[in-house]
């Protein structure tokens, strides 16, 4: 009976060490990449939009991002367009001086919402001219695209691989109860 009893907390102890390991480094959450303009940078010709590269894909819907001038005053146009990691948020003419705040909420799938804020400045100049377009530029240490079918397959495989060790320890244990 005490072999019984060690065999199956030996069991219990091992499914859930191995259930802990294999969900511990599976949370990643999304993060930005890069901004244009450039959080914290000074510019002197009027972007016509702003730029957000995240790490994970941005879904289509539910996303936001507000530009609000010195005064408090939004900014942005209202358009969002959502291409895999970037996203480009259309403003008006800006014409006041100032320190500008963008804030965001993006969504990817099974994730948190990446929500946040940053700043920029922008010095007008005496004349103001058409704006100019942000673009984005590729970068060197930009991560991959996700496609967020590899974590769900690895916990699926996990889970097989601890059911099948479990089955297979406690065919064992019965077959050593079994000789005795």
């Amino acid at each position: 009976m005490k072999l019984k009893r060690a065999l199956v907390f030996s069991m219990l102890a091992f499914t859930t060490v191995v259930l802990g390991a294999g969900f511990a480094g599976q949370a990643s959450a999304n993060s930005l990449v890069s901004t244009s303009p450039v959080a914290g940078s000074t510019v002197t010709a009027a972007p016509s939009a702003i730029t957000l590269n995240t790490q994970d894909v941005v879904m289509d819907a539910g996303n936001t991002v507000t530009v609000t001038d010195p005064q408090g005053a939004r900014v942005d146009d209202g358009t969002l367009t959502v291409n895999a990691t970037t996203i480009v948020a259309g403003l008006k003419l800006m014409t006041v001086s100032g320190v500008y705040t963008v804030s965001y909420s993006l969504l990817t799938n099974n994730d948190v919402p990446l929500q946040g804020t940053y700043t920029f400045t922008f010095n007008a100049p005496s004349v103001i001219s058409s704006p100019t377009i942000a673009t984005p530029s590729p970068s060197a240490t930009e991560a991959p695209a996700s496609t967020g079918i590899g974590v769900p397959v690895l916990i699926v495989g996990l889970i097989v691989a601890v059911v099948a060790v479990f089955l297979f320890l406690v065919y064992y244990a019965w077959k050593l109860i079994k000789k005795k």
